[in-house]
This record gives C-alpha cells, structure tokens and sequence, in this order.
C-alpha cells in the first residue's frame, strides 16, 4: 500500500512531504511510510494504531476472515460475475464493529431497548442492537469487496514493525511524531500507541503522546474530530516552524 503511495507521489514530483498521517490501518501505513521511506517524510501523525497485531486482534480477524470463507458463495475467491459472499462478508463487518465500539458507547446508544417493544419468542431480531448490526453488515457488502476485505486484513495481520523492524541499529531519523490514542478504544488499546511511543524516545525521536477521554471505543479516531483537529493543527504548526527555512512540503493522508 505504502509502496503504491510512493510511485504516486514520485509521479507527482512530490520530494518529500509535511506529514504522513491515519488512523488504524491508516496509523499503520504511517509507521511504514518513516520505516521505508523516512528521507521523504517529515513528520508522521499515528491515530490508534499499533507496531504489530496482538494475538486477540489477529482472532479477531481470522474470525471474518471465515465468516467469508464459509459463505458458498465466496466459491474460493472466484465469484465475480456470479454473486458476491453477501451474508459471510455482512457476518464478518458485524463482528468487525463490534469491536469498534467501547460497551459504554453501545449501552448508551442501545441498552436493551427492544425494536417492537416485546419479545417475539423466535430467532428473528428482537433487540435495537442487532438490528443495528444487520444494518452495519447489509451496508457493508454495498460498497465493500469480500476478496479486498480477506486480503486487507491478513496485511493487517501480517505487519509488524516492533523491535529493529522500524528503525534499525545505526539509522538516524529526523521524523517528528504524535501518536493519539483513545481511552476506551478496547480494539487497539492505549498500551500500543505506548509502545510506538516508548521505541521512539528509546531511539531520541521527537514524538508527543496524547490520550484522549472518549466513550467510542474504536470508533473515536473517526468520531473525536474537534479534539483531534486541535492537536494535529498545532502539532503541523510547529512542525512547519521548524522546517520554515526548508522547501515547501506536501501531506498525505491515510
């Protein structure tokens, strides 16, 4: 993914960028783009993101991975022109924003609020909650591709820049960083955006951590835009400070 964002901006004839920043798979690319690339990033913003996959978030992508898998319909990967695996990849999408979501923010917007204010004794949905997920899942398979979603997150899964993967012995790195995290994010806990920060400051790179109270979960990097809007604008103000002698710089999102 980084790879085909670097020929982009080669193409553009873009030499080097202000900011490379993201949040959860976007967080990630950021940390590849100062791993692979760090002569053409100046500073990179991390938004509850995390070096590697733990073994839980990995469960937890497998999980949909055969949700998908286990659809008929997926037919090995092979089914364009026939159908798409609708109901394992609408499965996969509900148990993905389960995990987005903090059990506050979900007793908050649900509780136990029923859809037709009485039981209905079956195996229909009864509760606002699961309707709420058939919704997210339908949605979901709309706009999103079953072999994309298979494939995305086994690079997920699969990247891993913990220890000297980053930032090998003997490197020099002039990236600035600030890395966000999120207290109720369960998905991508605060602990890793600690780690990032702590393999930084072990190798004396600028980096600013912020923790921000939020009830959403997951969902914050995409939902605390005031907030996140305050610290990024400062943290490029200052970051352009330092590098206003410099050519003109670029920024990327991810």
């Amino acid at each position: 993914m980084v790879n085909a964002q670097h020929h982009l901006i080669d193409h553009l004839g873009i030499e080097r960028l202000l900011s490379v920043a993201g949040g959860s798979m976007g967080g990630m690319q950021a940390l590849q783009w100062v791993a692979s690339y760090p002569e053409r990033v100046r500073s990179a913003i991390v938004i509850a993101a995390a070096l590697k996959h733990s073994s839980q978030q990995i469960a937890f992508s497998e999980v949909g991975r055969q949700a998908v898998m286990a659809d008929p319909d997926w037919r090995g990967g092979n089914y364009y022109g026939i159908s798409q695996p609708r109901r394992g990849l609408a499965l996969a999408r509900m148990i993905g924003h389960i995990t987005y979501m903090s059990d506050k923010s979900m007793e908050l917007k649900f509780s136990r609020k029923l859809k037709d204010n009485r039981f209905s004794f079956s195996f229909r949905s009864d509760f606002e909650v699961e309707g709420y997920l058939q919704y997210m899942g339908d949605s979901f398979v709309k706009r999103f591709d079953a072999n994309s979603y298979l494939y995305i997150t086994k690079a997920m899964d699969y990247f891993d820049l913990s220890h000297g993967n980053m930032i090998p012995d003997g490197k020099i790195l002039d990236t600035r960083f600030l890395v966000i995290a999120f207290k109720s994010d369960w998905l991508y806990p605060s602990y890793q955006s600690k780690d990032i920060v702590h393999l930084l400051k072990k190798r004396h790179i600028d980096v600013t951590y912020c923790e921000i109270e939020s009830s959403y979960g997951h969902d914050a990097f995409l939902l605390e835009v005031v907030e996140e809007s305050h610290l990024i604008k400062h943290f490029l103000a200052k970051t352009y400070s330092i590098i206003n002698d410099e050519p003109t710089y670029n920024t990327i999102g991810s």
